[in-house]
This record gives structure tokens, C-alpha cells and sequence, in this order.
């Protein structure tokens, strides 16, 4: 039973859970991570703010920040996200 996807396998208009608003927030990629023969380590989604308190708006987000995607009605970790210049 596989319960992590690894970030290369995820596809435009997949349900996400991502954490820039400070905690898990649900959403949907805008676009693939996929850029020819690599990765994006920034990439564009829809995120539902509103489930905080917030506005759902479309916006960029560090790959590191997608934590899960659902695939046949089952939520996944993301995993092996490109490496960013960016740390915590």
C-alpha cells in the first residue's frame, strides 16, 4: 500500500494540502511540476484560504510547501520535493 508520491508524479489540478499559510490549507496545482527535464521549485496554486479564515486566491508557493495530494480517494505525502535555496 503506497502512502507517499514522490513530488516529479504530481499533475496539473491535483488536489493538494499545502502549508504556506502556516498550517495545512487544501488546494489545487495551477500547473505541473514538471519543466522539461527538471523540476520547478516554485509552482502555482489555488489555494482555499477561506478554510482559515483567509481569501482563496490563486499564488506561488515553494515545492517543499505541497505536503499531500489525494489520488483514488486516498491523501499521500509528498516526497522528494526539489532541493530550494530557500530554508527554514
Amino acid at each position: 500500500m503506497t502512502t507517499k508520491i514522490d513530488y516529479a508524479n504530481l499533475k496539473k489540478n491535483d488536489e493538494i494540502t499545502s502549508i504556506q499559510l502556516g498550517r495545512p490549507v487544501p488546494g489545487k496545482l495551477m500547473e505541473s511540476p514538471k519543466q522539461g527535464t527538471g523540476l520547478k521549485k516554485v509552482i502555482l496554486i489555488w489555494t482555499k484560504g477561506s478554510v482559515i479564515g483567509m481569501f482563496d486566491e490563486t499564488g506561488s508557493v515553494h515545492a517543499y510547501q505541497v505536503t499531500n495530494v489525494k489520488r483514488d480517494n486516498k491523501w499521500l505525502e509528498v516526497v522528494n520535493h526539489p532541493v530550494s535555496n530557500f530554508t527554514l
